[in-house]
């Protein structure tokens, strides 16, 4: 699933390629995509141009000029592709937005996410549900500290709970519990000043290196595109199990906590 790294580098690389374009056409090959009947749906996308591209958590909003947004989350599975044609045949993508620069954005991958079209009230009503960004200048170490603590979950639950922290999810919360050394079962509350500012300081480093790294998701975003997807053999314990840990050469271990998947080094992160 897209995460923080994945959505910051599509909204970066979207904002200058759809900022100012104006949608020709909508297409939209399963209902259940969008959230009004289809016809309506494509009718009211007609003519409209994108202003610009915002990213909250895991969302972005593309700022529609008639005062609408569109909300995706891409969930499980999503993916985008932008181009004078898909990498796929047209049928294999739920909604397709057409442009009047002769190319479109695929919407992939939307079993489980979604493509909405809806006001900027009610964007900013489902916005209020999540909690702060990770780079939110609030957010500082003392402000985080308090966050931790507040929370009587284990850590890896906290840090995908995306009411605590928006854009984190089941890959960087083990890349980002193995960089802080913590244990991703360990409670949250119980981490001590120095661990919440290890975690803190872990939490930046792992995001923004993913991000300027395109993030491990590798579907290309364009034919050119050679940056997507290059954080995916970076990860150093998401999705490694038995591998040597590259720290002390360990085997990664893989358990499950809450219904997740969880990776993480036995000897660097040990369970006090």
């Amino acid at each position: 699933m897209p995460e923080y790294p994945e959505m910051e580098h599509y909204r970066t690389q979207l904002s200058s390629l759809l900022g100012g374009r104006k949608i020709v056409k909508a297409t939209v090959n399963r209902a259940e995509s969008v959230n009004e009947p289809v016809d309506e749906f494509i009718a009211a996308l007609a003519g409209r141009t994108i202003l610009f591209v915002e990213r909250r958590g895991k969302h972005l909003l593309f700022h529609l000029d008639d005062g609408n947004r569109l909300l995706l989350h891409l969930m499980l599975g999503g993916w985008l592709a932008y181009g004078t044609e898909g990498p796929k045949p047209d049928s294999h993508f739920q909604v397709i937005l057409a442009f009047d620069d002769d190319h479109s954005l695929y919407f992939g991958g939307l079993r489980l996410g979604y493509l909405h079209r809806i006001s900027a009230k009610t964007a900013l009503e489902r916005m209020k549900e999540l909690g702060p960004e990770p780079f939110d200048p609030r957010l500082t170490l003392e402000a985080f500290r308090k966050l931790v603590g507040s929370k009587r979950s284990k850590l890896k639950t906290a840090l995908t709970d995306q009411h605590f922290i928006a854009g984190i999810g089941n890959c960087y919360s083990d890349e980002i519990c193995f960089e802080a050394k913590l244990h991703p079962a360990v409670a949250a509350n119980k981490l001590n000043d120095e661990e919440a500012e290890r975690l803190y300081r872990a939490m930046h480093k792992v995001l923004n290196e993913a991000k300027e790294a395109g993030g491990y998701m590798e579907p290309p975003l364009t034919p050119d595109d050679r940056l997507t997807g290059g954080y995916n053999d970076r990860c150093l314990v998401y999705d490694r199990p038995d591998e040597p840990c590259d720290v002390c050469g360990t085997p990664i271990r893989q358990e499950t906590l809450s219904g997740r998947k969880m990776f993480f080094c036995p000897n660097c992160q040990r369970e006090a």
